[in-house]
């Protein structure tokens, strides 16, 4: 390997290991100064070298970060005894709404889960996992609800496409997926 492949992959792993977010190859090529061909190759070299080890390198919400293994989640647990960071039920449903009806509004939100959301909102808000991606052309021109990179990063995903499909309304009621709410299989 020369000298100018091992500079830029050493420059990486550093970036790599000190970023809090994922870094997108663009972001890595401005930065190192290196084309993007080539920092794409040394991100695979990395890749494959860190295989097998407690952490990798994983392509995750556009970018490329360095992440634990998830098998080793118990162990790392155990060292620091995280307080929980859970999100509640009414924040997941929330949130599965925005992303898979995205650009959503509030006033959708409520109507699809039959209560009102705007703490629920301002929650998700607040940690980031949605934002605001317009407002709506009409009366009032609500605001439009999406999700974020933080979003993508947070479930592991490199981008919505990667989304689990929905079942349809009526394989999902059959399954007992509406039982209490049968408002729901309608919509």
């Amino acid at each position: 390997m020369g000298a100018e492949k091992t500079r830029l992959r050493a420059l990486l792993e550093a970036l790599l290991f000190v970023a809090w977010e994922p870094l997108p190859l663009g972001r890595l090529a401005e930065v190192t100064g290196a084309d993007k061909a080539a920092v794409a190759e040394a991100l695979a070299e990395i890749g494959r070298d860190f295989a097998g080890c407690g952490f990798r390198l994983t392509e995750i919400a556009g970018g490329w970060q360095f992440l634990t293994d998830p098998d080793l989640a118990p162990y790392i647990e155990k060292l620091y005894n995280p307080r929980s960071q859970q999100l509640s039920k009414a924040a997941l449903e929330t949130l599965a709404i925005v992303a898979y009806h995205q650009p959503v509004t509030r006033l959708e939100i409520d109507n699809i889960r039959q209560v009102k959301s705007d703490t629920v909102l301002g929650k998700l808000l607040e940690r980031s996992l949605i934002k605001e991606v317009g407002r709506l052309e009409g009366p009032g021109r609500p605001i439009l609800y999406g999700t974020t990179r933080e979003f993508l990063a947070a479930f592991g995903l490199k981008s919505l496409s990667e989304l689990p499909e929905l079942p349809e309304p009526e394989a999902a009621a059959e399954a007992g997926l509406y039982d209490g709410m049968p408002e729901l299989a309608d919509v």
